[in-house]
């Protein structure tokens, strides 16, 4: 199928104020911004994983469900777009950002409280050279760093936009298919295990969040 066909096939289920929303997020730095001021789904009540009609009508969204409103926005647009999965030590959390592609050159939107793991230009050669940007900012509170690898490219047109854009339910299927999508490994472990720990200023710097925290939370599913 075409990205135009896919796109035509996304805008029909649309109602119009998705339609007055989206048509408004028509570049990446658009998207960016809004997800930005999209307060942080903490998932207080237990975890989540909404569908891009969910977050439209919440008004809320953690990385994964704004990293899937991004792609939403960007086929809206015509344009291709993909999902990448951060993984990183099991004692510290995925991450899920937006691929997109402008001039041949890769970025990515991100969704996170923090001043890290964030947007990224179109400067990338590829989504290898992209990742790497993000393994030297990726710790765990008492410095170690945590990036282990990172998926390919994965792109949701392999599904009816029916299936994710406008389910009610959760949509934990797509994460289940991303986590068992091929991974590709930072480095060799051996080099992994020597990496430097971040230092004391730069974990000071990760404590500026963007959005309050309530005191009380469950352990999210991503950063």
């Amino acid at each position: 199928m075409t990205t135009k066909a896919y796109r035509n096939r996304l805008r029909a289920l649309l109602t119009p104020a998705e339609h007055r929303a989206l048509a408004r997020l028509n570049t990446p730095h658009k998207i960016q911004t809004f997800i930005e001021k999209l307060p942080p789904n903490f998932e207080l009540q237990g975890d989540t994983c909404m569908s891009p009609r969910m977050v439209l009508k919440t008004r809320t969204a953690h990385c994964a469900e704004a990293a899937v409103l991004a792609v939403a926005a960007l086929v809206y647009h015509g344009k291709s777009a993909w999902l990448i999965d951060i993984r990183a030590l099991p004692s510290d959390q995925d991450h899920i950002v937006t691929l997109f592609r402008e001039h041949g050159l890769w970025g990515a939107i991100s969704k996170t409280n923090h001043a890290v793991l964030r947007w990224r230009d179109p400067i990338y050669r590829s989504p290898r050279e992209l990742m790497m940007s993000y393994a030297h900012e990726y710790n765990l509170d008492g410095g170690k760093k945590s990036m282990l690898a990172y998926s390919r490219p994965f792109s949701l047109a392999r599904y009816a936009p029916a299936r994710w854009f406008i389910a009610p339910d959760e949509l934990d299927w797509v994460m289940e298919a991303i986590d068992d999508s091929p991974h590709l490994p930072l480095a060799p472990k051996h080099v992994l295990h020597r990496r430097r720990r971040t230092t004391r200023v730069e974990l000071k710097s990760q404590d500026v969040t963007e959005w309050p925290v309530p005191p009380k939370r469950r352990v999210k599913r991503a950063k």
